[in-house]
């Protein structure tokens, strides 16, 4: 029998659920949800029977002093409950976070799901991540897919077409189907030539495209920073190791030409309509979230500034200049705007310029490195 003790009535609730283990990829999908219950202040409510779901010879408990006693901590699931204030609006989201469990997926699953009723969740979101042929050099790739057609086309996603051995995250979403409940699964994609955690670039993807879901803004603490410092790590290596920055190299040309069709279509119609989402609310602490790795809004010259650089070419070590992004795109226009206005008043002295500034402004829109740049930086399409 499911106790819900405490729990105060829920308003607008979504479920998160990520599971540590062979869908978790570079800790990624755990850390997204743990950031989350760290960020408001999760408050756990229940836990699910460890006996019931886990081989201990396979997922051992811990022991640890508390105080000078001995504690044991044992291997399971929790949830937590959390209210996201996002100006106006609240919504509480109820977190799931565990280990894949070693037995009785079915029983598993539908405790869950008893937790998911008992508290009028609206949807639930499971979070993954696997090992792929992707490069760190470019943004993660993060797909949404659920088994629901009319979900897929109302939040614009992909309708899972899978076959193959699957884990937690796949039974779960089944689970989901079968009790009626609309459910979504956002998998991330780790290189798997770094596939050691954490990453937190991923966990950055996960966390932009469950923001972008949910119409929640996420607070992003100092995951922005860590994965800065990740992206130059994995750089550093990289040109040290003259094979791998040619494989990187290699990853990063099929990247471009796989995309190279979005690069004037749906994508870049996508990232402005997040712009203009997003451009009257303010930034969490540390801005908000992209699947690059960055910030959305920064600075002039600081990162993820109009000034700033894009990511070092892992062979070359020279860094490549950052693409511009949606709002780049907006303020350009409107100097041109501007620029044109001023020469249809003083034609004499637009004529006298030709030789000036003119030429660089043509050059720019001509070779497109200033205006529409060469992708869509923020798209992280998933396979």
């Amino acid at each position: 029998m499911i106790e819900l003790e405490g729990v105060p009535e829920l308003i607008d609730p979504v479920m998160i659920c990520a599971f540590e283990g062979w869908n978790d990829a570079g800790d990624a999908a755990s850390t997204a949800v743990g950031h989350l219950d760290r960020e408001w202040k999760g408050e756990v409510f229940a836990s699910l029977d460890a006996e019931d779901y886990y081989d201990f010879q396979v997922n051992r408990p811990t022991v640890a002093l508390e105080g000078g006693v001995r504690k044991i901590t044992w291997p399971t699931t929790r949830l937590s409950v959390v209210r996201a204030e996002t100006g106006e609006k609240s919504r509480d989201l109820v977190l799931v976070r565990g280990i894949e469990p070693s037995m009785r997926w079915r029983s598993f699953c539908n405790e869950i799901l008893g937790y998911a009723h008992e508290l009028g969740v609206e949807m639930v979101v499971i979070l993954g991540a696997l090992l792929g042929d992707t490069p760190h050099t470019r943004p993660v790739p993060v797909s949404g897919v659920t088994s629901d057609s009319d979900l897929a086309r109302s939040l614009d996603l992909e309708e899972t077409r899978y076959e193959g051995p699957t884990g937690i995250v796949g039974v779960l979403q089944e689970a989901c189907a079968h009790a009626g409940v609309p459910a979504v699964s956002l998998w991330a994609a780790v290189p798997h030539y770094v596939s050691q955690p954490p990453n937190p670039k991923a966990t950055l993807a996960l966390l932009n495209r469950l923001e972008d879901l949910i119409s929640v803004r996420i607070p992003l603490g100092e995951l922005t920073e860590d994965s800065r410092a990740w992206q130059l790590g994995v750089d550093q290596l990289a040109a040290e190791d003259s094979e791998v920055a040619e494989y990187v190299q290699s990853l990063e040309e099929a990247r471009d030409t796989a995309e190279l069709p979005e690069a004037s279509g749906e994508a870049i119609a996508r990232e402005f309509e997040r712009y203009l989402r997003r451009r009257d609310g303010q930034p969490g602490p540390g801005g908000h979230a992209t699947e690059s790795g960055g910030l959305a809004e920064g600075r002039e010259g600081g990162p993820g500034g109009p000034g700033a650089p894009y990511l070092r070419d892992p062979a070359t070590g020279h860094g490549r200049p950052r693409r511009p992004s949606p709002k780049d795109e907006v303020a350009n226009d409107a100097e041109d705007t501007g620029a044109a206005e001023e020469d249809a008043k003083d034609p004499d002295d637009a004529q006298g310029a030709q030789g000036g500034e003119g030429q660089d402004v043509s050059r720019r829109d001509e070779s497109g490195t200033e205006r529409g740049g060469d992708g869509d930086e923020g798209s992280g399409s998933g396979r």
